[in-house]
């Protein structure tokens, strides 16, 4: 898929590629086809000629997404490499730790980046954005404006790209679960990212010339590939409503917290990466969907399953319909009823783990008679909060101070799908609750976008004979308590 992207691109040079908006919702090109192709083209020169980087090296990226950062993907794919994403909400204690895991041979990092790594840091923080020092994770490289504070450019190389690699191998690593002192790495393949691209191509088929929303790899590369025009979503409310109504797109792929404030839509609607019910689905085509879709997908394999708003609208019995395994994804249940998925697109494995060929969902579930997954509810360890997955593991470590007893991070539900997190924290006996809040203040700081909504202090329920957390108690202890009285936010 990303060497059809690249012969597209280069085919049709004069064609805008990506789209963008201006306040008022107008359309703006932000790069024609031909400037796309260049650019990578241009970055894989310089990564291959100044930096040295030959197949499997690990290429951190924190680039912000447009141009610049798909280009950066296909000089990677071109090169052979593998690309972990540094993400900065995810706080620099656990990004260190992430890349003990995975050391990168070069940053690559724009100015914004650096200035969140660096004299923005204070400012930075109040976003609840952080990265640690990038020139202490290993050499960094300016993609895009460069800034008196930044790193040295990424220039251009006079010697042309070196011939697109043919093998397979690593192609991204996503970081998921864990702690911080064992972070958990999603590997895939080139062949796997490839299957899940050709996966949603299957299932959405953009048009030459037709007009796709949305932000993810695995929406721009296929639409991209196939001669449509990708627009990035406005991040407001109100300019991405503005620019749904002058686009008129033919595909959207927005996640609920997105989709769900919109009061006019055009073409079909796909929707995913949190809980997204069929009144959610029922909205969309009231809204002038002409079909709603929600997809089923985990950073592990992606899209696993899909389904329309009138078949979830007609489900009546217990669970959320998920709709039936798209092409190639075969199904089965553990022994607990927890959903097993294997597919093309599965990830290749965990980083520093052996291969295994499926994938453990941490949802359980079941499947109908025609084959449908329906969802039962969720096993594992892990909040959804506005389409982020939050791992409490990674976490929870930092929480424990002299003063504090036991610590959890629990998500509790709200009525539509979402959840809001929640820090219940066991203070030690004799400890004083108002110091304790005000210690507890720095580790909150350092959570980055997975800051909790709310802390409570109070006893942390306990179960089994090894007397661990009971988290489904600590949720529902967190739910009356927060409906009786609102808990003092971290924010």
């Amino acid at each position: 898929m990303l060497d059809q992207l690249a012969r597209t691109l280069r085919e049709g040079a004069s064609r805008p590629a990506l789209l963008g908006t201006t306040r008022g919702g107008s359309p703006r090109v932000l790069a024609r086809c031909g400037e796309l192709a260049a650019l990578a083209e241009q970055y894989a020169a310089a990564l291959h000629h100044v930096h040295g980087l030959r197949p499997g090296d690990t290429l951190g990226v924190a680039v912000r997404p447009g141009p610049r950062a798909l280009a950066v993907l296909l000089a990677a794919h071109r090169l052979g490499l593998r690309s972990a994403v540094l993400d900065p909400g995810a706080g620099p204690e656990v990004l260190r730790a992430r890349l003990a895991l995975a050391p990168p041979a070069l940053v690559l990092a724009d100015a914004a980046a650096q200035a969140v790594a660096g004299w923005a840091r204070p400012l930075a923080r109040r976003a609840h954005l952080e990265l640690p020092p990038l020139e202490a994770l290993a050499p960094v490289a300016t993609v895009g404006p460069r800034h008196p504070w930044c790193a040295r450019s990424l220039a251009a190389h006079p010697a042309p790209a070196p011939t697109p690699y043919e093998g397979d191998g690593d192609a991204v690593i996503v970081f998921t679960s864990g702690t911080t002192s064992a972070p958990r790495a999603v590997v895939h393949s080139r062949a796997s990212l490839a299957a899940g691209m050709r996966a949603v191509d299957a299932l959405v088929r953009p048009r030459p010339g037709r007009t796709v929303l949305g932000g993810t790899t695995f929406v721009l590369v296929p639409a991209l590939a196939a001669g449509a025009i990708a627009a990035l979503p406005a991040r407001r409310t109100a300019v991405l409503q503005r620019q749904l109504d002058r686009l008129a797109p033919d595909e959207t792929y927005l996640t609920p917290p997105r989709l769900r404030p919109l009061r006019r839509l055009t073409g079909r609607v796909w929707t995913g990466s949190a809980p997204a019910d069929a009144a959610l689905l029922r909205r969309a085509k009231q809204a002038g969907a002409s079909e709603a879709w929600g997809v089923y997908a985990l950073t592990e394999l992606f899209p696993a399953a899909a389904v329309e708003e009138r078949d979830k609208s007609a489900h009546d019995g217990p669970g959320d319909l998920l709709g039936h395994p798209l092409p190639g994804v075969r199904t089965r249940l553990g022994a607990d009823g927890e959903l097993l998925l294997a597919a093309p697109s599965a990830r290749d494995r965990y980083l520093g783990e052996d291969p295994d060929p499926w994938v453990r969902t941490g949802d359980r579930a079941r499947l109908d008679p025609d084959g449908r997954i329906v969802l039962a509810g969720r096993l594992k360890d892990m909040v959804l909060r506005r389409a982020e997955n939050i791992y409490p593991g990674l976490y929870e470590p930092s929480l424990h101070l002299p003063d504090v007893e036991l610590a959890v991070l629990v998500g509790v539900p709200g009525p539509d799908g979402d959840e809001q997190l929640v820090a219940l924290v066991q203070p030690r006996p004799g400890a004083d609750r108002h110091r304790l809040r005000a210690a507890l203040r720095a580790p909150l700081d350092r959570m980055g976008t997975a800051r909790p909504d709310a802390l409570l202090l109070g006893p942390v329920p306990l179960t089994g004979r090894s007397r661990k957390p009971d988290r489904p108690a600590a949720a529902h202890y967190c739910a009356a308590h927060l409906a009786k009285s609102p808990a003092r936010s971290t924010r």
